[in-house]
């Protein structure tokens, strides 16, 4: 396994939370085959149950004028490295937790509210979908690794 980055930090959707940004949280329990324990969108879409997210995404917004604060893309893991530079099915490892990359995530415009041009600017790096392959509890500086099967 290649060590390869780190969580900088982690946030989930809960049932009494709206909109973006999504909510800080002390720990995300992955369980496979269902999602994030807690989250509003866990048993649901299974091959989209945790969205990973680069800082790269935010310094694109930051380059262009638009001052994001973490959370505000959706995601539930906000990683130091860029997740677009790795094939969609890559397996990382966050502890016990193992998450496959699924797709790419479309940007909705529902990111309008930051800035009307954001959707656009994040179009293809917005962040990525992943399913959990292996229940496991993640916090916030974990390491990333590449998991080869």
């Amino acid at each position: 396994m290649n060590n390869i980055g780190r969580v900088i930090e982690i946030f989930s959707a809960t049932k009494d939370s709206s909109g973006l940004p999504r909510p800080k949280v002390e720990n995300l329990n992955l369980i496979e085959d269902y999602g994030i324990e807690f989250d509003k969108f866990a048993g649901k879409k299974l091959d989209q149950t945790v969205m990973i997210v680069g800082l790269k995404s935010y310094e694109i917004a930051k380059y262009s004028g638009i001052e994001l604060v973490f959370g505000s893309l959706g995601e539930n893991i906000l990683l130091d490295f860029d997740p677009h530079n790795f094939e969609v099915g890559t397996i990382f490892k966050i502890g016990n937790a193992l998450i496959q990359t699924t797709q790419i995530c479309t940007v909705c415009n529902h990111l309008n509210v930051f800035a009307e041009e954001l959707p656009n600017l994040l179009k293809g790096h917005r962040g990525v979908y992943c399913k959990i392959l292996k229940s496991g509890m993640i916090e916030k500086n974990m390491k990333v690794e590449i998991y080869n099967v």
